[in-house]
């Protein structure tokens, strides 16, 4: 190989540890954002089914049929507040750089998977038929 290939190749074995160690960094995180959103939504949820069910929110103003199911609406406020301040893009981080990444590696026809680890795909055969002389 010659000296810029050597260059090259270690080039991509930098990018490619650099691109597992940010994927790794982000999935502790993102599992705690994950656990965080599911638990907020189960209780929204199980906060809505005894909010639906009492017979007592159909007779009484909202407000008070708000206030006397608590969890209901705390859950409901928290998952709001998580939804404005991105709490949905949180969750998909990991996914997010890899997906970036591969349409910028697909121009050089390479791609990662879901870890960061690259993929280098085999070059494409080019039609030179229409180029050569056919007697």
């Amino acid at each position: 190989m010659s000296p810029s290939e050597t260059s090259a190749c270690e080039d991509l074995k930098a990018f490619e540890r650099r691109l597992t160690e940010v994927v790794a960094c982000l999935q502790p995180p993102t599992l705690r954002w994950r656990l965080l959103l599911g638990v907020t939504s189960l209780m929204t949820i199980v906060g809505a089914f005894y909010w639906l069910t009492d017979p007592r929110t159909s007779i009484v103003p909202l407000v008070e049929s708000l206030l006397n199911h608590s969890i209901f609406t705390i859950s409901t406020i928290v998952l709001l507040i998580l939804f404005v301040f991105g709490i949905h893009n949180l969750v998909i981080a990991p996914h997010i750089i890899t997906t970036r990444t591969k349409n910028v590696l697909a121009e050089f026809n390479m791609s990662c998977d879901e870890t960061g680890k690259l993929i280098v795909r085999p070059s494409r055969p080019t039609n030179n038929s229409r180029y050569m002389d056919v007697t």
